[in-house]
């Protein structure tokens, strides 16, 4: 698998554990997916590009750095909402453009409802959230419609993926680097991730 990062983190895959428990409630289950999603965070844009900026200490001028580019996430409807305060935590200055795919149950194709994305864009790198990459379908069509936007750096961020997601994103945006908590085993005849953890959207607001 390229460009492909999984998280090494003991804390990472100590939420994860208590995140799959069944018993988790939706309360328990939303903070520690924000949790993780903060962990994912530092991970994600630990290579992002900085420049220099003069700064005013109590004592005296000096040169720090800023974040190069304007980061925009971008939280796949309705699952990804969870991962955004997670990332909001430590870049507070980034812009938050919503997308509305859903897997139809029956083709498990997606189908795109919800996009209110301006004419041009206005940032210069997108972060895709969105808990699980399961048959991928999702994760592609929401890099085509920012690519069609005109933004050139993208990333996509998970908690879990499964192998048949991670192949298609490969497959069809070799250029998009996928950063995950966990790579499951297997997707069921359902297209869900086995042993995954239920249906993430369901679990975070209480619908299962």
């Amino acid at each position: 698998m390229q460009n492909v990062y999984v998280s090494k983190h003991p804390l990472i895959a100590h939420k994860l554990a208590k995140l799959r428990d069944v018993n988790a409630d939706p309360r328990v289950f939303r903070e520690l997916v924000r949790e993780i999603a903060i962990l994912l965070a530092y991970e994600a844009t630990a290579d992002m590009q900085l420049e220099p900026t003069e700064v005013q200490t109590p004592l005296a001028k000096t040169v720090g750095s800023v974040l190069k580019d304007k980061i925009g996430l971008v939280p796949i409807l309705r699952a990804g909402l969870g991962m955004v305060e997670g990332f909001w935590e430590l870049i507070p200055g980034c812009e938050v453009w919503h997308i509305g795919i859903y897997r139809d149950e029956h083709t498990l194709k997606p189908v795109e409802y919800y996009n209110k994305l301006p004419t041009e864009p206005t940032v210069s790198m997108c972060l895709i959230l969105d808990p699980m990459l399961a048959t991928g379908g999702s994760a592609t069509a929401t890099v085509e419609v920012l690519k069609r936007w005109g933004v050139k750096k993208i990333k996509f961020v998970g908690l879990i993926g499964a192998p048949e997601g991670i192949a298609l994103m490969n497959k069809t945006y070799p250029d998009v680097p996928i950063h995950l908590a966990a790579i499951d085993d297997h997707l069921n005849e359902h297209g869900y991730i086995l042993p995954g953890l239920g249906d993430a959207g369901d679990r975070q607001f209480g619908t299962a």
